[in-house]
């Protein structure tokens, strides 16, 4: 698992993205209206904008260059214009500090 902060570093409704490596696409790390973190892809499955700078809303975050909703628990687009979902990544916390376990790529070779 990846450090990312410390739970009392990311308030309530902001996002803060996270670099991997080369290969691994930037993650969005929330700390959503319901108290809980999430993580998925930063990149809006229906056009090229961070996830991290859009709006959170509840459990939702909004894409900032065209309203496009995603739910953060599940990674589904939930209205238009994006029709496809976002890839969600495993979140914990351990001793107070945010981590998260980046999901292996569908089309990653072994």
């Amino acid at each position: 698992m990846i450090p990312v902060c410390r739970i009392d570093d990311l308030p309530e409704g902001e996002a803060v993205r996270i670099t991997v490596d080369d290969h691994t696409p930037a993650i969005a790390v929330f700390h959503a209206e319901d108290g809980g973190f999430y993580a998925v892809d930063d990149l809006c499955s229906h056009q090229d904008a961070s996830l991290s700078e859009g709006y959170v809303e509840g459990c939702l975050v909004e894409c900032p260059l065209h309203a496009a909703l995603f739910d953060l628990r599940t990674g589904a687009a939930t209205c238009l214009p994006a029709r496809r979902p976002v890839r969600t990544h495993e979140v914990a916390v351990i001793d107070g500090v945010l981590h998260v376990r980046p999901a292996v790529r569908e089309d990653a070779v072994a």
